[in-house]
């Protein structure tokens, strides 16, 4: 599985690491085909470590597409004839990809598990980059629904469709791996897998966490958030791309289009509690552009984001109000929630 979204949030470690004292372990690791940093604080601190190392393991090899052996694996080789075919998988990756399958519903498409073949055509997987014909683009599209897809108890039923559950999978991975060192007793902690940030409780001294968020044009931040207990992840166009012919191509494909998808987003943070659903929102409401993205979350209003445009707007949900601090010289637009009748 290729992590899709590196480098999305920076972390501001002169500020996380003054623990008060406090044991803390770190350990960076190179899983998920990204670097991934794990600090662990308290007296279980190395304990929590190798328990997240081997669970984040555990779970690559478990819903990887490109590793054979894995659920994916399988069940995309079963696809390959193009027919109907049901492929047993594990209880857990069937009821992952139920709650993927959901989101997919959900954005409308927007997010589609099915992506995969058009990923692929694109050279995003193997490095080997390039720009497919039109014809070719009109094939992928045949390919891409993920209403061909379903999930019948422990059995992936597919009709000839591929998947690829890189746009939530280390959001469930930080998802499990906070769970895990709750049950160590862990009170505080801090992934950073690969640029998807997930915050166990609040920072050793019981301040909140403070998590900067990339400029696309630079290196430094666009804005810093703070929080506890939740996930930051980001999507970004300048995350992973290639130029051909003096055209710069972006990662993230619009499944309508099987192409590059031409929203006018720059990047999209989305912040949460469930590092899955910030993982999977990421990318959907990059796809769907910024008006889209503010009607869908009028509509649930249960997560919050900032969006930055290629044109220099950022706006924010009205959810961050007092936590958001913006670089100097940066303005934003607050979004709030509309009642009936406003």
């Amino acid at each position: 599985m290729r992590g899709v979204k590196r480098l999305g949030c920076l972390l501001l470690c002169a500020a996380l690491l003054s623990g008060c004292g406090t044991p803390s372990r770190s350990e960076t690791i190179f899983a998920m085909d990204t670097v991934m940093d794990l600090t662990a604080y308290g007296p279980h601190a190395q304990d929590a470590l190798e328990a997240a190392t081997a669970e984040l393991s555990r779970i690559e090899a478990l819903i990887s597409a490109q590793r054979e052996g894995s659920d994916l694996f399988s069940v995309n080789a079963a696809a390959q004839s193009g027919g109907e075919a049901a492929t047993p998988v594990t209880e857990e990756t069937a009821a992952l990809l139920a709650r993927t399958l959901a989101l997919c519903a959900d954005t409308d498409g927007a997010l589609d598990v099915t992506i995969y073949p058009a990923v692929e055509a694109w050279g995003f997987y193997s490095g080997d980059y390039r720009v497919p014909a039109a014809s070719d683009l009109e094939a992928l599209r045949a390919q891409v629904d993920y209403r061909q897809v379903a999930v019948d108890g422990t059995s992936v039923v597919t009709h000839g469709q591929k998947l690829d559950l890189g746009a939530v999978g280390k959001g469930y991975a930080a998802d499990q791996v906070t769970a895990l060192w709750r049950e160590l007793g862990l009170t505080s902690g801090l992934l950073n897998l690969g640029g998807n940030i997930q915050c166990l409780g609040a920072k050793p001294d019981g301040s909140d966490w403070v998590i900067g968020v990339r400029d696309p044009a630079g290196e430094g931040t666009l804005c810093t958030v703070t929080g506890q207990d939740m996930a930051v992840v980001t999507s970004g166009a300048y995350q992973r791309n290639f130029t051909q012919d003096g055209v710069t191509y972006h990662h993230i494909l619009d499944p309508a289009t099987c192409a590059p998808a031409e929203s006018g987003a720059a990047s999209v943070t989305v912040i949460g509690p469930s590092g899955l659903i910030c993982d999977a929102l990421s990318t959907a409401l990059f796809v769907m552009g910024p008006d889209r993205a503010s009607d869908y979350w009028q509509q649930r209003q249960d997560f919050d984001m900032i969006y930055y445009t290629q044109d220099g707007d950022l706006f924010y949900t009205s959810g961050l109000e007092g936590r958001l601090t913006l670089r100097d010289g940066l303005e934003g637009q607050m979004l709030t929630w509309k009642t009936a009748g406003s």
